[in-house]
């Protein structure tokens, strides 16, 4: 999930919910497996150099004409690119429904000469553009998300809480969907950066192919992870990714495993005025989540995480729910981790089920591995930053900026400048945010960076990132990350040896790892019906045959309280 829960000053090299760099996930003297590893942790215990003594290689990022013509196919489209990210802010569409979203960033890539794909694993707002010139190899990926999150709308350019989509119900209002965590500008600089290399490699005969994935629920870490275990991602060489932060900067560290489970109790229904024998199945939910705070105290390392939202209760103080749930999120460093700590919220449940009484569904939504670096990659990306530059901010950029701090009551500083140096991860792993892009990175070598889109200090997930995406210093810093993801790519399809570098670390970091999906082969993806306008545009049928539809209803079959045989008058027993 992309959620980053602390501040980031330039000379830090974290820079958002994809890695937690800087704190890598332990540590190891060579690429030999450590004891009291196991495998999976082997392969990314990465600290192959000191954080003391590394100094961050140059000369891996080379001028060529190819990287000349897409930098400056970036600079002469920037108007549309930027403007492909305002159009999806505004869409704000929420995951598994980014129906109009991924539509525009589609066209965007067919009318640059992508041919689209969609759903080729299933997903109904997925799709794959491909473009190919020559022998067609090596191809490189790039990532699109476009989702939303929920209570994050805020209007543009303010930097008072002021939130542009308002829900006026009297007992319980609510702001709209915003992209508070700036996936707008994520799938539109990553686009822009997929149209220049394909322009690269059509203008100067290079062999090569452009792949660009558009994923959908990335806040609810379905698609990725999915699409993976359907072989969606298969034949790529190198995945190319980035996500809006607060620095410019990359690393090689690794970021949390993550396992969301939704619960659901069944209860009866019974009037509030009259509660005795009712189980109203919103108490079921209370206790799960007393239980799961107290696990806390003695259960959670602190590299572990474990929150929830409750999704639905009880509507009215008067109508007792016969059905209620919590969906949650558990990470922790290693996919062994996370199954622990999992079985023990699960447990949670099922407590809370038998001390209400209630009927108790689990199920699990979303199931992914944590990050796996790549060191040469990172050093790649982060000597395109270098000579590239940083993005540049205009003094109105900075102003606005400290009034987004002002209002947040941090330091009032800005955006950030210049590039993060690079930093190995540091042996100890404290935890951090989840992303389904881990699950790609184990299969594919993948590199990414991050650009301050909001300023230092801010955090995603929140109304300050959402206005800040559209606000220009938010342009200045997709338009960066377009132009480093661009000529990164230019740099592994004119270099053959750095392509091979990088995949054979990723396969020394894999060679004692049995590799599988954490989501199990019947897994059913949680999915939306798409609306008719939107399969007839796409070409799509619903249901599309590789989804269950309709998805298994749950209804409950718990009975009313029974409290024993009457009372006799009096409550005088008869004497025998």
């Amino acid at each position: 999930m992309c959620d980053t829960d602390h501040n980031e000053p330039v000379s830090n090299p974290q820079f958002s919910r994809r890695q937690a760099i800087g704190l890598g996930a332990a540590a190891a003297a060579a690429a030999t497996v450590v004891p009291g590893l196991t495998g999976r942790q082997a392969a990314y215990a990465a600290a192959e150099v000191s954080p003391d003594n590394y100094e961050a290689p140059t000369g891996l990022a080379m001028d060529s004409n190819a990287k000349d013509t897409a930098l400056g196919v970036i600079d002469r489209n920037a108007d549309s690119i930027t403007g492909l990210s305002d159009t999806i802010w505004e869409f704000a569409e929420p995951s598994l429904a980014e129906w109009n979203s991924a539509l525009a960033e589609a066209e965007f890539l067919r009318k640059n000469g992508f041919r689209i794909q969609w759903a080729v694993g299933g997903l109904p707002s997925t799709f794959v553009a491909t473009f190919s010139n020559g022998t067609g190899s090596p191809v490189i990926g790039f990532s699109g998300e476009y989702d939303a999150l929920p209570g994050v709308s805020q209007k543009k350019g303010s930097t008072a809480h002021d939130p542009l989509v308002y829900k006026d119900d009297p007992y319980s209002p609510n702001y709209g969907y915003g992209h508070g965590c700036g996936h707008s500008a994520l799938g539109a600089a990553a686009a822009g950066a997929a149209v220049a290399a394909a322009s690269a490699l059509r203008r100067h005969r290079l062999d090569g192919t452009v792949k660009f994935f558009g994923s959908t629920a990335e806040e609810q870490l379905v698609g990725k992870a999915y699409d993976v275990m359907k072989g969606v991602y298969d034949g790529c060489d190198v995945f190319v990714d980035w996500h809006p932060g607060r620095n410019t900067s990359t690393g090689f560290g690794s970021n949390n495993a993550l396992k969301a489970i939704a619960f659901n109790f069944s209860g009866t229904h019974g009037h509030g005025g009259s509660p005795l024998g009712n189980k109203n199945a919103q108490n079921a939910v209370r206790a799960l989540t007393v239980l799961t705070d107290l696990l806390r105290e003695h259960h959670v390392a602190p590299s572990g995480r474990i929150h929830h939202a409750i999704r639905h209760s009880a509507e009215a103080p008067n109508v007792h729910a016969a059905l209620a749930g919590a969906w949650f999120f558990v990470r922790e460093a290693t996919p062994e981790r996370v199954a622990i700590l999992a079985s023990k919220v699960s447990d949670c449940a099922r407590a809370a089920g038998i001390a209400m009484q209630m009927e108790v569904h689990e199920r699990t939504v979303a199931n992914i591995w944590n990050m796996l670096p790549n060191k040469r990659g990172a050093e790649l990306v982060h000597d395109n930053m270098v000579q590239i530059g940083a993005p540049e901010f205009t003094e109105e950029d900075q102003a606005y900026g400290k009034g987004l701090q002002a209002a947040a009551g941090i330091a009032q500083n800005g955006f950030s400048t210049g590039v993060a140096d690079l930093r190995p991860p540091e042996t100890t792993f404290l935890g951090g945010g989840s992303t389904d892009v881990s699950d790609i990175s184990w299969i594919i070598p993948t590199l990414s960076l991050g650009t301050p889109v909001s300023p230092s200090g801010t955090a995603n997930h929140s109304w300050l990132t959402t206005g800040s995406t559209v606000s220009h210093a938010g342009h200045v810093a997709l338009l960066a990350a377009s132009r480093y993801l661009a000529a990164i790519a230019v740099d592994l399809f004119t270099q053959p040896a750095l392509v091979t570098e990088i995949k054979e670390e990723h396969a020394a970091r894999t060679a004692n790892v049995d590799w599988a999906s954490l989501l199990p082969a019947d897994f059913q993806p949680p999915v939306v019906e798409p609306p008719e306008w939107f399969l007839k545009r796409t070409g799509q049928k619903w249901p599309n045959g590789q989804i269950a539809w309709p998805p298994e209803r749950i209804v409950g079959h718990t009975k009313w309280e029974s409290l024993g045989p009457p009372i006799p008058p009096g409550n005088v027993q008869p004497y025998e």
